[in-house]
Order: C-alpha cells, then structure tokens, then sequence
C-alpha cells in the first residue's frame, strides 16, 4: 500500500525535526513495515515551468515550430516543438538538459540534451504529459497535445514538481504487516497511529449536518449478519466532470487512476479513511435499495465488463427489479455512474469480511474496496465517510443538494474490554511500568482504561473492536510497543541441556533426500499440492477419498494430491522431450479426506497428512529390464543407506497405474509399504509420455521404521587377492536371479573359495533359443590362506557351472 505523507500531514501535525527515515523506522517498529520510500521530485529532476512568449514557424520543417520560452529569471531560450496546442503565453513544462524523459511516452528514460533539430539548435525540451509520466493527470486525445501549466499559479521557472505539488513523500507499506490492523487501511488511520506514537494532536474531520426536508431513501438489510450497516444518501445537481486537481492528484500519487469527480471523490473517501464508498445513478435505481443474498443462477453485468452468474453465498445490492452491485467488490455496469449521471445515490456500508473474501475468490475478484472489507471494518467508520464525503461534495459541486438520507444500522458494533492482571503484565513485559504511564499510553491509543489494584480494565475503540484486540496479550503489546521494544533491557535466557534428542522420524527425510540425491543420481522436484485432471486420470480409477480446494487455481486443477505419482508424470511429461533418460523423485505430503466413506460422530474431522516418496527413471522401451534392476537396486538399498529396517518385495495387489507383469509390492516389517512397477502403456499415454518407459516406485514414508543405529557389520579386507570370473549361462525364461544366485553359492564351507555371486547382464537373441535367456554371472573367487593358482580359480568356477546345470537346467554357453 502506497501513502502521500503530505496527506497524513492534513491530519496530524507532525514533530518538526522529525525526517523521513526515521519515521519510517518509528513506524516499522511500532505499527506496520514500510518498506521503501519515494521523494516524487526525483521523478521530475531538472524539469520547470516554461512560459512561451513567442512562436514563429520552423524554417525547415512544417510541423516544427520555434517557441522562444522563458524558462525563470527572464531567461528566454529558442525550443523547437512538434506540439499541436501551442499558444503564446501558454505554461508549459520544460525538461532541461539533464532531465530524463521517454520519447512519446514509450521506452526507457533517455536523457535531454541541447541539439540541432533541422538546422535550428534547440534548448532542451517541451513536454507532452506522457513522455514525463503524467498522462493520466493530464490526459489528452491526440499525441502531439503538450501539456498545458497555464492554471497553474506557478512563475516561469518554478520547479515543475513544487508548481504541481507533487514535491511528496510516498511511503511503501508491506501490506501483510496490515493484515490484523483493518483500522490502517487509510491514512487518517496512519495519522491516528502517528499522533499516538509522537504524542502530538490528531485532527478530526469535517462535521456532516442533515439538511431539513430531506426525503427517506429506502434501505432494507435482508440479512444483518452480512450487512451490519447501510448508509443511503441521495445527491442531486452533480455531473461527471473532472475532479480539481488537488483530488486528481493525490489518488493518482498513491495508484489510482482518475476517472471523474464523483467517482474520484468515492475513492478519495476510501484511501483517507479506509471505508470503501460507491456511488449509484439514482435514475436508474428502481424503488429503493435491498442488501440481499444472490438467487442461484441471477446475472450480474459488472463494472470491468464481466458478466456473473452468482450463486445463494454471494450478497448483493438490489433495488426493486434487479442485483445493481457485488456487494463490497464492485458495482454494476448499468447501475453506476454514467457519462450522463446527474444525481447519485451514496453508499457507505459495512460487510461482513468472511463472505466478501468468499465471493471475491470464488469469481476471481480483487479490488481495493473488496481488499478493506476482507479485514474486518469497523461500522463506525461510516460516520468518518459520510462527514468527509459530504464535504468534498459540496467543495467539488457547490450547487449539490443532499435529497435523502438512511441510516440502516441493525447490528451496532460493541467495544471489546479486556482483563489484564498487571503483576502478569510486567513478567511478561519483564519491566513495571506506572499506573499513569499505562493509562496515558493505551488513551493515546484511542482506549479506556480502568485500574483497580492489580487488574487493568481496558476498553478498544471501535477501530480496534471488530476482532484485533481479544486478549490481556493484546493490551500487553499495545502498551509495549508505544512504550517501544527497544526500551527493554535484553534478559538472557537461562537453560540446561541434559541429553541428546534423536529424532529419527525427522532424520528419516533427510536421509533420504541424501541417498537418493547424492548416492542415486536422481534429481529432486517440487510440485504444488493441487494435481490437474488429466495426471488424475492416468493414475486412477476415481477420486474417492480425495480434497477438493473450494476456489481452484484453474477449473482442471481442484482436487488435492492423495498421491505424489501424477504430478510426478506431469514433471516426466514435461522433460521427455528434452532428455532421453533420466531419474526425478519427490518426498512430500499427500492428504486424505478422513470424512469419505467412514463412520464417525458427525464431527467434521480435519484431513490425513502423510508423508510419501516416489520416483521415476525414465528411458527408452527397449530398456525395460535395465529400468526395472535400477530401480529395485535403489528400493533394496534404503534400508542399508537411510537406517530403517529392510524393505521386502512380493506380488499381492497389483496398482491401477502398473504393468499386468513389471510390478512388485514393497513391505516393511511385514506390511505393505509400497509400490515398484512400470508404468502401464495406458497410463503413460494418458499422461502425454508417448514413447519412454517409466519405472516407478511409490513409498510411505511413514510406515518406514528408523533404527535405533546403524546395523552394519566389520568385515576385513582380503589378505590375498580376490579374482573376478564372469560365465554365461542359458536358463529358461521363468528362471529367476534369486534361485541362479543360491545356486551359484551353492552351500558355502570352510573350503568354499566362491566368496560372492552378482549379476552382471541378461540377454536374448539369435543365438539363444527360443523360451531360453543368457545370463552373465561375476564370481568372486579367493582364499583366506594363500594366492590361488589359475587351475584353482577354473575348478572353483567349474563347481559352480555344475550346480547351475544340475539344480536349474542351466546350459554353458558357447
């Protein structure tokens, strides 16, 4: 949120040596951030007033001119302009050399030089209203329109920022340090926290008398707890015609766009005071005013050209025929000011904050006034309103009449006590401070206070009642940040570490996180927790037991993640067509719904949250079995690398995403943890994956169980070297590496001289027979008593074809 600190300065009276920056550190430490500030006179450095005394043709061009222009001290330089408009005697801005400007309004700032246009030297610049940042202060029509100071009490040489009285402070606001203080939506409010925070007089704003024989305007509130206040009033003999200048120029100063006068002074109302106003053609108003709630299916044409269909949550503002606004979001299109509006209806309400927010996601709305009413106003702010847009109408239309008025007021806003032991107060604070202290404090603060003995008795005001202030916690923090934070002494904090905390659930991502990443070779992503539709629909059947978010991100992106594997095959979808292989994983939560399809009290129960891992090593189709021994290898070896116990594989309940033969079910401690398998052809191309195979593996996390330590075992190096020996060896299909493995092992003794036995490749082809496959076994062959010879070796090796052959048909290949 952007603030004019000349505005603030209408309201308070700030100390006189008080300087920008440390303002900007009072308030940050007191109230809310502010994060930046911007002298505007930066903006219009080295430009001034010029006054044409006289305009003769260019010699050399057409639709060039000469003006010969005072530009302060009677100092008259020759400017060549292309301006449409010039007159004699006509103010004008002039950029001097130096100044910094954009060509018609368009590219980056570049920098006025003295130059030669067309044979004629040329002092400088005379500007458009664009080409200086000011085309919606000064707008124009046609492009060559320079624009016109000349209403301006400004001498020639004036400079340019001071004549425009845009020689201003902004201040930039962190709006989430705003978030629980509705009450500094506004500027008044901000002079409000300033004069509580210097101690200096806070000035009130004009006073709003009803004039005698104004009609009634018909206000009806359906339902108060959506609309606790509604203030009607009727103005007539008013028009759209341009705002002063002074009006126009403050809201633009702080991000709004001028329109006209009756809706630059509805949005003056709100940046001043922070209640948000709207203004109705009262012409078209049929009857009278009725805040109610939406029919299903009613049509709503907007401001901004958007045509609602809303629903029985939404509430809107209606009179006799049809819903003529958005309740606290935006007015409609037919109802609004118009270019021919002459009498308007003034609104200024109060909504509930919970359904405006509702409303305004659901359709995708943000406005400035939907962005105040979400945080909670206070409905007293309406008498700040009306006082202050009364006083602007009458400045801006001295012909207005107010014709009727109606102060619907239903549900008056009750002012919060609290209770607050001041014994409990000073531990917390760590510092006792005096009754009167306390009390002159929280009354700078707008507050009541009451103290009897040890309790303080503390009343809000109504900007600080609709839900800030609740609790004694609340008051302790008023009363401490005034005082401010760093009149406290630092107390160190005292305490004694008797014992180690292992928390190995916590550990448990890390690990493996590391494992994976660095040990793996896989690569980490991050997806959001809503999945689309499509990646849905690739992985299952339906979607029972999963969320949905109430206001979607898109329309094909409602539903919340109760698995990691469809985002993961939309981050595969999208790499695909990058790279040829690779390995990605994800360790995150998923949600369940606990209220589908079970009995319960009839409580609503808040969703499952459980951790997951899934990842996915993808490369060509013909590389199945290469995908399948990666990521078995990756899945077998948690246990070993992230400390949880051992992790087994069996074929029980096949996944609806897996192949019909390439699956596995992971187990720990003798429950189904998991999931290894390929990716089925339908899934894949339901998920965009046209010619890559995926082998996946999808984990609980939770169901992992960490050990207390590490489980591995000393084994000493060999004292006499080892020897590796690879055989082939064809095998039926249906033979498995778990039965070739034993059998090469065979039964191992003291003599046994096989030390271990690892699969190297598997092979099918022409040379193989049909049904048959090859298979290269390594051996490790060695002795703890002496160096073999090379007839040992073969007779070891020799042994373990034998078994091969006997126990599993095994063949030798030639």
């Amino acid at each position: 949120m952007k603030l004019s600190l000349d505005w603030i300065k209408d309201y308070v009276e700030l100390p006189a040596d008080l300087d920008v920056s440390r303002l900007m550190y009072d308030l940050t430490m007191s109230t809310v951030e502010v994060e930046g500030a911007e002298r505007m006179s930066d903006r219009f450095r080295n430009m001034a007033v010029g006054v044409i005394n006289e305009i003769v043709p260019h010699p050399n061009a057409d639709k060039l001119r000469i003006c010969r222009t005072d530009i302060g001290h009677g100092d008259v330089r020759e400017i060549v302009c292309g301006g449409i408009n010039l007159a004699r005697g006509m103010k004008v801005a002039v950029a001097h050399p130096g100044a910094l400007v954009r060509w018609h309004g368009e590219g980056e700032p570049v920098e006025i030089k003295n130059a030669r246009l067309r044979g004629v030297e040329s002092y400088g610049m005379i500007c458009a209203s664009s080409e200086i940042g000011l085309s919606e202060l000064f707008p124009f029509k046609e492009e060559a329109t320079i624009v016109d100071l000349s209403g301006f009490e400004a001498p020639a040489g004036t400079d340019l920022a001071a004549a425009l009285g845009l020689d201003d402070v902004l201040l930039e606001i962190d709006n989430k340090s705003l978030t629980n203080r509705p009450d500094l939506w506004g500027h008044y409010g901000i002079a409000r926290e300033l004069s509580a925070l210097y101690d200096v007089p806070l000035r009130g704003l004009p006073d709003f008398k009803l004039p005698d024989g104004a009609a009634d305007v018909r206000v009806a509130i359906e339902d108060p707890a959506k609309c606790s206040r509604y203030i009607g009033v009727r103005i007539d003999r008013v028009s759209t015609k341009p705002a002063s200048f002074g009006i126009r120029s403050r809201i633009w100063r702080v991000g709004m766009r001028p329109i006209n006068a009756l809706v630059d002074v509805t949005n003056y109302v709100m940046l001043a005071v922070g209640q948000p106003t709207h203004a109705f053609d009262s012409g078209n108003i049929e009857g009278g005013i009725t805040v109610r709630r939406a029919r299903d299916g009613e049509p709503l044409l907007l401001l901004n050209g958007r045509e609602l269909r809303l629903s029985s949550g939404d509430l809107v503002i209606a009179d006799d025929r049809e819903a003529v606004a958005l309740a606290g979001i935006m007015g409609g299109a037919k109802d609004s000011i118009l270019d021919d509006t002459t009498s308007i209806i003034l609104e200024i309400a109060n909504f509930e904050p919970i359904g405006v927010r509702v409303t305004a996601q659901r359709n995708d709305l943000r406005t400035e006034a939907s962005v105040r009413y979400e945080k909670g106003i206070d409905p007293q702010r309406a008498d700040q309103a009306l006082r202050l847009a009364a006083d602007m109408f009458a400045a801006e239309f001295p012909e207005m009449t107010v014709t009727g008025y109606r102060d619907n007021y239903p549900r008056p806003l009750e002012p919060t006590r609290v209770e607050v032991s001041l014994d409990w107060m000073a531990r917390r604070m760590g510092k006792r401070l005096g009754d009167g202290e306390i009390k002159g404090m929280l009354s700078r603060l707008g507050f009541s206070a009451e103290i009897s003995g040890d309790l303080l008795l503390a009343g809000s005001p109504s900007w600080r009642s609709t839900g800030d202030i609740s609790l004694p916690d609340d008051i302790m923090e008023e009363i401490a940040r005034l005082h401010g934070y760093e009149n406290f002494e630092p107390t160190p904090i005292t305490t004694t570490f008797e014992r180690s905390i292992n928390q190995r659930g916590v550990d448990l991502e890390r690990w493996l996180r590391e494992y994976l990443s660095y040990r793996c070779g896989m690569q980490e992503v991050f997806t959001y927790p809503w999945v689309k539709d499509e990646y849905l629909d690739a992985v299952f059947p339906d979607r029972s037991g999963m969320l949905e978010i109430s206001t979607p991100p898109a329309p094909d992106e409602r539903h919340v993640r109760s698995s990691l594997l469809p985002n993961l095959l939309g981050a595969v979808s999208g790499n695909v067509r990058y790279f040829d292989d690779f390995a990605i994983y994800e360790l995150s939560q998923v949600f369940f719904d606990r209220n589908y399809a079970s009995a319960y009290d009839g409580r609503e129960l808040l969703p499952e949250q459980r951790r997951r891992v899934t990842g996915a090593f993808v490369g060509w189709e013909n590389g199945v079995p290469g995908l399948f021994r990666r990521a078995k290898g990756v899945v077998e070896n948690i246990g070993r690398y992230v400390h949880v116990e051992s992790l087994s594989f069996g074929q029980s309940a096949r996944p609806h995403w897996a192949d019909e033969t390439v699956w596995l079910n992971i187990s720990s401690g003798g429950a189904e943890a998991g999931h290894l398998a390929l990716l089925s052809k339908r899934s894949a191309l339901a998920a965009g994956i046209k010619q890559s195979a995926v082998m996946v593996f999808d984990i609980d996390v939770d169901s992992l169980i960490p050990l207390p330590s590490r489980t591995n075992k000393y084994a000493r190096l060999p004292e006499y070297p080892q020897v590796e020996y690879d055989i082939s060896m064809i095998f039926g299909d249906e033979t498995k590496w778990e039965s070739v493995e034993s059998a090469a092992l065979g039964k191992r003794g003291a003599s046994d001289l096989v030390r271990s036995a690892s699969f190297v490749d598997e092979y099918r082809g022409k040379q193989i027979p049909p049904g048959k496959k090859s298979i290269t076994i390594r051996l490790v062959i060695g002795s703890d008593r002496k160096t073999l010879t090379s007839d040992e070796i073969e007779s070891s090796a020799a042994a373990v074809k034998k078994r091969l052959i006997k126990q599993l048909g095994g063949e030798e290949r030639t």
